[in-house]
């Protein structure tokens, strides 16, 4: 969970310094962040979707 938090926390700031960066970076940066958080919720779904072995 802390790594989803920080995730939204680097959006945020890439967010706040788009204004700065040209759009290409900003692009490939919200793909890679997109792209990460894909993979992390394939993985606890995966996870938590399976029975627990007793």
């Amino acid at each position: 969970m802390l790594i989803l938090v920080v995730a939204f926390l680097l959006l945020a700031v890439l967010i706040g310094s788009a204004a700065y960066l040209p759009w290409p970076v900003v692009l490939v940066a919200g793909a890679a962040i997109a792209a990460w958080l894909t993979v992390f919720a394939v993985r606890e779904r995966r996870r938590h979707g399976r029975p627990r072995k007793a």
